[in-house]
């Protein structure tokens, strides 16, 4: 009979689920207002900057996680600053996790959202404005509810690609069990280390959760 440590089963399980919700959230937010800023603004080196905020999403996890190790690590006046403030360096750290969790993800929230907000109609934000709404006003009441499709889809989107985050994850954040080995990196070290028992079980978990979160999703949008 096949025997799973159910101790050592959950803490990947846990940490992933905690650095997901909060990296997608952060994704989210960030990917929503960079979409709608780019949507509704022309300046130059537009280009450049959606370029810009695209480019995780080509570029090797590992690539991404060495460029935020140059950036947050204890040499860089960025990690030297934030290790002054909170006591603590980031890198190999919870937050390090998210981190890299919400910079893959961002390209896939935003990418998703632009799409969502070029298909609303400018006529309608523009009679809104016409009878003195705010540019707040407008994204709450007209563009973000006729975009509302793509803003479901770009959370799911983003919070699968930060579950299944690994390569930038494990340059800056390692594979500290208990502290911040996800179920990416757990998975990786049980097959590594021919645990195959281990590995069948983080990712049996982790294919559940990903599954259930596009089910709900879709029986949710199937009644909007």
């Amino acid at each position: 009979m096949i025997s799973i440590d159910w101790q050592t089963f959950w803490p990947p399980i846990r940490l992933s689920i905690q650095v997901t919700l909060l990296s997608s959230i952060v994704a989210a937010v960030l990917g929503i207002a960079a979409a709608w800023w780019m949507s509704r603004r022309k300046f130059r080196g537009q280009t450049m900057v959606d370029t810009a905020f695209l480019l995780p999403l080509v570029l090797p996890p590992t690539v991404v996680g060495f460029l935020l190790l140059m950036l947050l690590g204890r040499r860089s006046w960025v990690g030297q600053t934030i290790e002054w403030l909170f006591s603590s360096p980031v890198i190999f750290s919870v937050w390090a996790a998210v981190i890299a969790a919400v910079v893959v993800a961002f390209p896939l929230v935003y990418q998703t959202m632009r799409v969502g907000f070029d298909s609303v109609d400018r006529e309608l934000e523009e009679s809104a404005r016409s009878m003195g709404a705010s540019n707040m006003q407008v994204f709450r009441m007209i563009t973000l509810p006729l975009a509302w499709r793509s803003l479901v889809t770009a959370y799911v989107l983003g919070f699968a690609r930060g579950l299944g985050e690994f390569g930038a994850t494990l340059m800056i954040a390692g594979n500290i069990p208990g502290k911040t080995q996800t179920v990416p990196t757990a998975i990786y070290v049980a097959v590594d280390a021919g645990r195959m028992t281990m590995a069948w079980a983080w990712t049996i978990g982790i294919v559940m959760i990903s599954f259930l979160m596009l089910l709900l999703t879709g029986r949710w949008k199937g009644r909007h």
